[in-house]
């Protein structure tokens, strides 16, 4: 695409050479000083023309006839906004001119410019109406002037027409290449659009780990401490040491884990490690540390895991999804909460996974369903991988999360985590 542009460049810099710019809407419809100067230049260029091949009763021009060819002339400063006015004018301007009997061969350049730029700024229709009326005037004034010039009838029939066709076909070039370079840009802008889209979502992936990763982190060393502060406090005089030391080293356990976690998430923002710029993905060979870690912060986790193969995107959607629920369910329910995680398989094509807790004791209220960030996050990473998701309170109290994720999902694990 890249070398199609720069032929198209190419072509459209040796097309100015031949095309008239055709000034946009937002022009003010004036000459500009290049409108003057090839309207002079022309006319310049004709005036030998006005000493030569006078023929039989043409003379050279008088004052009269100068002012007629000098407005002529003049009149190509208009010829790109107004290029049917201009070639009606001069229609006008050298009749009287011939009628005068002036040298028939000094407004040829002129009147080969208008036709010129009358083709050139189209539309084709327009140029074919009015390329045979110009002819039959052509044909009228030099019969009137005089009806024996058969040669010379032919020859201005000629120029006529070989200026419009290439003012034609360099307008038919024009648009060839507009439309190229049209469609270069439009192809550029989809690719930065595609660009910009995927670090959009790249971005949102990293906040989901990010946030799945800190949350749970962080609530598991918030109850760790509250379980030392609670042994601290509950009798100063008898420290059980071993506890305390049990909770400090689970603390230190959770610190490291969330570090590593934070690292390789973080080396996607470096793009290090793998050729994709991304970390090992999480899978479903992770969800009995997540249990471990959960049980460490005082919930009873059961878990039973009949699915052991899945693609990489749902495998980490799984992980994700188990880690969320664990971490809500610790934060909301408090230690002691009984957590029961289940990933069985869905028909022949995927598999259920069902986070289920029993809430917190006591008169503590239930959880609702209004969607915060984690809620959010969880609902983005089963759809991304083609499932469904349902995560409410229980009748019964506690709270449930129960999603079905496709399993033939292979290509999903290059494009995205969950």
């Amino acid at each position: 695409m890249a070398q199609g542009v720069r032929s198209a460049a190419r072509s459209a810099r040796m097309g100015d050479v031949l095309r008239i710019k055709l000034p946009s809407r937002s022009d003010e419809r004036r000459p500009t000083p290049r409108d003057w100067l090839l309207a002079v230049g022309v006319g310049v260029a004709s005036i030998p023309l006005a000493f030569v091949g006078q023929g039989d009763n043409a003379h050279t021009p008088d004052l009269v006839g100068w002012t007629l060819f000098a407005l002529s002339a003049l009149t190509l400063a208009w010829r790109r906004y107004f290029p049917m006015g201009v070639l009606v004018a001069l229609i006008v301007l050298e009749g009287t001119y011939h009628r005068l009997n002036n040298a028939h061969s000094a407004l040829i350049p002129v009147t080969m410019v208008a036709i010129y730029s009358l083709a050139v700024a189209g539309p084709r229709r327009r140029t074919l109406t009015v390329l045979p009326t110009l002819l039959g005037l052509s044909v009228i004034m030099l019969l009137s002037v005089n009806p024996h010039q058969g040669v010379e009838l032919l020859r201005i029939s000629g120029w006529i027409m070989a200026c419009a066709l290439t003012g034609e076909a360099v307008r038919v070039h024009r648009n060839y290449i507009g439309a190229i370079v049209e469609r270069a840009e439009r192809a550029e802008r989809t690719r930065e659009e595609e660009a910009a889209r995927r670090v959009a979502e790249e971005r949102l992936r990293i906040a989901r780990d990010l946030h799945d990763l800190l949350a749970h982190s962080i609530t598991l060393i918030g109850v760790q401490t509250s379980v030392a502060s609670h042994v601290l406090t509950v009798d100063p005089d008898r420290l059980d040491r071993a506890a305390i030391s049990k909770a400090l080293d689970e603390i230190s356990e959770t610190c490291r884990t969330a570090r590593g976690e934070l690292r390789s998430t973080l080396e996607v923002l470096r793009e290090a490690e793998l050729p994709d710029g991304r970390g090992p993905l999480p899978g479903l060979d992770g969800l009995s540390d997540l249990a471990d870690s959960a049980r460490t912060a005082g919930a009873h986790v059961t878990l039973d895991v009949q699915v052991t193969d899945a693609p990489a995107a749902v495998g980490a959607a799984v992980y994700r999804l188990v880690q969320e629920a664990l971490t809500n369910a610790v934060r909301h329910a408090g230690p002691g909460v009984k957590v029961a995680v289940r990933v069985a398989p869905e028909g022949a094509w995927g598999l259920r996974l069902s986070v289920e807790d029993d809430g917190p004791e006591g008169a503590a209220p239930a959880r609702t369903g209004t969607p915060g960030y984690g809620l959010v996050g969880m609902r983005e990473r089963v759809r991304s991988v083609g499932g469904t998701l349902d995560a409410a309170p229980r009748g019964t109290g506690g709270f449930a999360v129960t999603a079905v994720l496709p399993l033939g999902l292979a290509a999903a694990g290059e494009r995205s985590e969950g």
